[in-house]
Formats: structure tokens, sequence, C-alpha cells
């Protein structure tokens, strides 16, 4: 077995894994010596249905539930692994076995400790019946033991290159198996009540209000949390969140919670740091969404126009106020395996015209060549004017655009259900395309379930090379098969693809600790703390 370099790492950050643009004069003032003690108030939109990782991992539960419970490992700037619940791990020479060995004196908020059996059953039974995405990797273990009640063990049916970018919270968080083993797990009282292991367990939740989240005095690393509360204020006004901001009535600001358009006024503050690193390891992307079961979206002329038909400079620039990138496809540019020769042709008005008249779709009399239905994300301010956007840039192209409201539990349940015809979405790509993208295009995976390939799109080239990908462990191979995958897709356009989201992260500078790995909302705020 070889001891793999990234656990030596034991949680500290080199200067060498730094995000860019991060000044390095700034190693030179020292932070303030954690104090313990205060509560931090941060606002969070929407609110979410439930704080149980696993039954639902929409952007707001994985804000909040992140206190809560724990991964294995966590991820800096530049995606290297650091230790969580894991202590150390080893990968031998083949790459096919893993084995972790967990931290000691875990215990989950009801008391009860936390053993390798408590993984085993997160691995291969919780999120395996849970998570579409996680079952495709998890499929590849074909052998899972504990040698002891501290060591979990892991053998993979064949090398798989980016599996240790599987063990965040997000992705594979651990349950106590006590409290679900022999439950139906969507229905079991734990998804109500949720138990962790995390710095914070649930200690009330006022609906509509704020859900508040005390210390976990038995939390395993000695002296930690430095906080005694994490406050998630529900605030539903995109201005009174601002406002209360602005006030001091919240310290902190995450993800969607501060319209783009309110960026310049927190920048120009003296007692505020605004910052948009830390979502490396999700890197989101946003995209339409197409059912294609709803005629023309089955015909990709039709898909192309819609794609030649929107700026998304413009969407950048004036919505989202310069934060982000414009996408060039299905992968992100900071993804592995991204081939920047490949990319979609620029927005071209008369071009998306001709695609239609081709496609035999001609505009009427009144300029107007069919309609389309389009559910507007209901996750704050900026996504309805992108929708508003969107409706007059079809609108240009002939398309009419009619919008339709409604709040974020039923937005993912028609999404789940396919009971849409076109919406905007927004997915993690976590590094690598196997992990984050294989997921919405490869037919195995369309279901009726959020975030898999709800817009049902198929082909079997795109499956095989997917697949291909997959069960390489080659990175030659992977990347031969993701040029290809990604040239087809960019011809196919099965998704609009708009945008590479970078959030904001909106603090009073007294806080400290809220952005110092890759995972910025998702970490666990254990060393989280107020200066002075």
């Amino acid at each position: 077995m070889r001891v793999s370099r990234r656990a030596a790492l034991g949680g500290a950050l080199t200067t060498a894994l730094l995000p860019p643009g991060f000044h390095r004069a700034a190693l030179a003032q020292p932070a303030p010596a954690p104090r313990r003690g205060g509560t931090l108030q941060l606002t969070l939109v929407p609110e979410p249905p439930i704080l149980a990782l696993g039954v639902n991992n929409q952007g707001p539960t994985q804000v909040a539930a992140t206190k809560i419970f724990q991964g294995l490992l966590r991820y800096t700037h530049s995606l290297e692994p650091l230790p969580e619940l894991a202590k150390s791990w080893s990968v031998s020479e083949d790459g096919r076995e893993y084995t972790f060995r967990l931290q000691e004196n875990v215990k989950f908020h009801d008391g009860q400790p936390m053993t390798a059996e408590d993984v085993l059953f997160s691995i291969m039974q919780f999120h395996m019946q849970l998570s579409p995405r996680t079952r495709t990797i998890f499929g590849l273990i074909k052998e899972a033991s504990a040698p002891d009640p501290l060591t979990v063990r892991l053998v993979l049916s064949q090398p798989f290159e980016p599996f240790l970018l599987m063990f965040s919270a997000t992705a594979c968080c651990i349950v106590p198996k006590h409290l679900f083993e022999g439950r139906e797990f969507r229905q079991a009282p734990a998804v109500q009540a949720p138990i962790g292991t995390g710095p914070f367990r649930l200690a009330e939740w006022q609906r509509g209000n704020f859900i508040r989240l005390d210390r976990f005095d038995q939390y395993w690393r000695p002296g930690q949390p430095y906080l005694d509360s994490v406050i998630f204020r529900i605030i539903p006004d995109s201005q009174s969140r601002a406002l209360a901001l602005q006030n001091g009535q919240v310290q902190a600001a995450l993800a969607n919670d501060i319209e783009p358009f309110d960026l310049p006024r927190f920048r120009a503050l003296p007692n505020m740091s605004v910052r948009t690193d830390g979502w490396e390891f999700s890197q989101p992307i946003s995209w339409i969404e197409l059912n294609h079961r709803v005629k023309p979206l089955e015909d990709k002329r039709v898909r192309q126009a819609m794609s030649l038909a929107i700026d998304r400079n413009f969407i950048v620039n004036r919505l989202w106020f310069g934060v982000g990138k414009p996408c060039t496809g299905p992968l992100a540019s900071s993804t592995r395996f991204y081939d920047p020769s490949i990319a979609l042709p620029a927005h071209n008005i008369r071009a998306a015209q001709q695609l239609l008249d081709a496609a035999g779709y001609r505009a009427g009399a009144n300029g107007v060549r069919f309609s389309l239905k389009h559910l507007v994300l209901p996750y704050g301010e900026v996504w309805t004017r992108l929708s508003e956007y969107l409706r007059q840039a079809m609108a240009r192209i002939g398309i009419d655009f009619q919008l339709e409201t409604t709040d974020a539990g039923s937005w993912a349940q028609r999404i789940g259900q396919w009971e849409y015809e076109t919406s905007i979405n927004w997915v993690s790509q976590f590094g690598d395309p196997t992990l984050g993208v294989e997921r919405t295009y490869v037919s195995s995976n369309i279901q009726k379930v959020t975030f898999t390939n709800t817009g049902g799109y198929s082909n079997p080239q795109v499956d095989a090379l997917f697949e291909k990908a997959r069960t390489s462990g080659d990175a030659a191979v992977r990347r031969e098969a993701f040029r290809e995958v990604q040239r087809i897709l960019v011809e196919e356009v099965p998704q609009v693809w708009i945008h590479e989201l970078a959030f904001p992260t909106i603090a009073d500078k007294r806080v400290q600790n809220l952005v110092t790995l890759g995972m910025s909302a998702h970490a666990s705020y254990d060393d989280v703390y107020f200066a002075g």
C-alpha cells in the first residue's frame, strides 16, 4: 500500500494551494487568535424543504445541513482532498483498493459513537439507494469491509481516477446506521430531525423565520466549534436581505442570497468583505433546461437556434455584474478535461432564424413561430431577471416564452416529474465530468428524480463515451473520450448552457475563516469565529 501524499497535508493549506488572485502579502498579516463564543447569523433563501442531506440535495439544504453532517474528506481550492471524518487514507499501487482510517471519538448528535459500520452503511446502502450520481460511482465497489471499528476498506472492480472526490458531505455525508437501517430512508424520523456528526446540531426551526443550530458539545475536534450557534434567517425579499446585512442584523450572506446588482454597494463598505472564490469544488454551471419530450425541442436545430439567440456576455456582465464566466459548452473551464478548442457558436440572431426556417417553423403574421412554457427558477430576483431576458431573446427569433412561477419545492418536484417544457437549472460539476456532468446526459440516468437526465436526452454514442471514460484508469483515454463527448454535445445542444457560476460570500470583516477551502458555503464552520 502507498500512503496518499494528500493525506499527509493533515488539514493545513500550503501556499501552493491558495486560490487564484489571492494576495500572498496577506500571509504576512497573522489572523487574530480564535476566540470562543458568539452567534453567527446568515441569510438563507429559499427555505430548504428539509435538512437531511442525501434525501434532499438542493442548494439551500446543502448550505445549512453541511454544518450538521460531514463527509470523510473536504477539499482545497485546487481540489486536493483533506481529512475530515477520515484522518488518513491509503491507495494501493493498482488504484483499486482504498483504506480510510477514521477519526477517534466521533459521536452523533444523539450521543452514539460513529464507527466504520456507519460509514459502510452510508456508502453502500443510504447513498446508493438515494443518489443516482453516487450510485453510478459507488457501483464500482466490489468489496466493502470494516477490518476494525475505525477502518474502512473499499475495493473497486477497476481503477477509477477521481474516486477520492466522492467523499464530501454534499456527495456522501455519513449518517447514523441505527436511525435508518430497516426503515424506508425517505420516511425515517431522522429525516425531519437530522442527526449528524457535525459541529452544530439542529436546535430550533421556525418555518418561514429561522433555523438555529447550536454547538454540539461532544464534537470530536477538541475546543471546537468556536461559535455558540449558527442561525440562518429566512428573508424572502432580496432588498430586506441586503438591508439586514448592511445593518448588521446578519453578519454574512452566501450563494444566491445577495443579488448581483447589490455587490458594488457592499464592495464599497469598509467593514465588509466580498469574495467569489470557494466554489472550486462544486463549480456549478447554469443552463436552459429543455424537456426533449415536448415538441419541437426534440429537434436539435431548434435547440441550436435557442443557443444562438442568447447573449451570454450580456448575461454575465449585465445581470451578474461580471461574476462568473460565459459557458462555452457542457464543461466548466475549471473542470478536468475541459477542451477550450470546442465551443458553442457565438450569439447570432440571423443564424438562429435561418435554423428555425430550415426546421419548418416559420414565423406567422404576428412574428411567432411557436410557444414554449418556461418555469422560472425561484432562487432570487436575478433568476427572474434572467428568465425575463430569455423571453425577450427568444421573441427576437419568433419563440414565445410564457413564464410560469412557483416555489422552490414545487419547482424541484415538477422538474423531477418531467412536468415542464423549459426552465433554468444549475448543477455542480465536482471537478470531473464523470462525477458531475455525465448524470445529465446518459440515457441510463433518465429518471423522475431531480438533477438526473430529466430532459430525456439520449445518444448511444454519448453513453458509450461516458462509459469508456468512467471505466478507464488512464487519464489519456479519459481525455480523448471527454473531448469527443464535448464535440457531440456542443453540436447537439441537449441543454442550452449559459453561465459558469461563481457566488459571492459577503461578510462582516470580524467573521474569520468563512472561506478557507474550495467548498465555501458547504464547509462545516467548525473553525469560524469572531475577531475582536
